[in-house]
């Protein structure tokens, strides 16, 4: 005897007892369903009740009105209360009041007097639909953690950037060098979706990532990690080098204007940055939630906004830090003319610019030179104005 198949699961949303009474009426023996009075109530049963497979919800209701529980419902980062249908259920709203709602995410609308034939039908449909989009989203899934490509986005999956991400982080403990990792997000991206749809949001993340798999190197990976937020390995890149990327990609945005109807969208990211050596961590996943964290506390602060250990970056510091590991032939010059005391003021930045070279003329001629010892002689190690290091 065959397992019988339960049926789906039906959300019904709204404030009056009767509309309510009369519609599980129409469907009781053919789905499922569960109950609830407003808005606010209604979403608390999309975060416990996973088995909920489609949502019938009013406009007008206290709490929350179904306008702000289709944004709440479209602008999720679980993606079974993301893609979830929604049917709204119309009384005596005007056209902008449905045209909102669609805008927001609806699926379809009902009228209250509806019958039980034409109800069923439009259930039946969207509930498939759902079903054949979950069944598709697993298999891409499937599919992604085999493949080192996601196949939507076209960028790298998540199990790669994180074994690719150990093989880099090892190598860099190897050769005693950095890497780094750039977490961006997409300002405001709820609001976003919220005003235009989850259509001309998704155009909108599709255009960064564009973006990005241009600017970046070949030795560099990137992810999407959620509908707003991408990450970026980059090996042999330190902090400041990673921040002067991220401030480029602002400029690069800042410049972007993107059309839909009569309106120009402008978008901004707010950016977090972390690398292996200036945030002593030990795994790649740490290097990651270092970087998020960072792009939390930037959002916060408004966004639109490059954040690293120290706070803020701003392309003012990303220069002062570039101009002390450029400055070799100038070091050379002040030495020549026995101006030693800037220098020896600078030596920190001066051994890491040369370390390559050290480590290369090391390999070659195997004439001791420390580099361990020199590996270690860096600002955050410097003790005072003399650049001795401490003891």
């Amino acid at each position: 005897m065959s397992e019988q198949q339960p049926l789906p699961k039906v959300l019904i949303v709204d404030d009056s007892r009767m509309v309510r009474a009369s519609i599980i009426k129409l469907i009781r023996g053919r789905f499922e369903f569960r109950e609830e009075a407003d808005g606010e109530a209604g979403w608390q049963a999309l975060l416990v009740d996973p088995t909920i497979e489609l949502v019938l919800t009013d406009i007008g209701m206290p709490q929350l009105d179904g306008y702000g529980l289709l944004e709440r419902i479209r602008a999720s980062a679980l993606s079974r209360v993301h893609e979830l249908p929604v049917i709204v259920i119309s009384g005596e709203e005007d056209d902008s009041a449905r045209e909102r709602a669609r805008k927001l995410g609806a699926n379809d609308f009902i009228t209250k007097g509806i019958g039980a034939t034409e109800l069923i039908a439009r259930l039946d449909s969207l509930t498939r639909l759902a079903q054949t989009t979950r069944e598709l989203e697993a298999s891409r899934a499937a599919l992604a953690k085999q493949s080192p490509v996601d196949p939507v986005s076209g960028l790298a999956t998540e199990s790669y950037l994180n074994w690719r991400g150990e093989q880099d982080l090892a190598l860099a403990r190897r050769q005693k060098a950095d890497l780094s990792v750039l977490v961006l997000e997409i300002d405001r991206y709820d609001q976003l979706t919220a005003q235009y749809g989850a259509h001309v949001a998704q155009l909108v993340t599709r255009k960064l990532s564009g973006i990005l798999s241009t600017k970046v190197r070949k030795e560099d990976t990137v992810t999407q990690m959620t509908s707003s937020q991408f990450v970026v390995l980059s090996p042999s890149t330190d902090l400041a080098g990673c921040a002067a990327f991220a401030l480029r990609m602002q400029k690069v945005l800042d410049k972007l204007v993107m059309t839909y109807r009569e309106d120009r969208i402008r978008i901004s990211i707010t950016v977090g940055v972390a690398s292996s050596n200036a945030d002593g961590v030990q795994t790649v996943s740490e290097l990651i939630n270092v970087a998020t964290a960072r792009t939390g506390s930037g959002k916060q602060a408004g966004g639109n906004r490059v954040v690293g250990d120290q706070g803020e970056i701003t392309q003012a510091m990303v220069d002062r830090l570039r101009q002390q590991v450029v400055s070799i032939d100038q070091a050379l010059v002040q030495v020549g003319q026995g101006d030693t005391e800037e220098v020896v003021a600078q030596l920190p930045a001066v051994v890491a610019t040369l370390m390559p070279l050290l480590r290369l003329i090391e390999a070659q001629l195997g004439c001791g030179i420390p580099l361990d010892r020199l590996s270690l002689y860096n600002p955050n190690s410097a003790s005072g104005d003399d650049g001795t290091q401490k003891a």
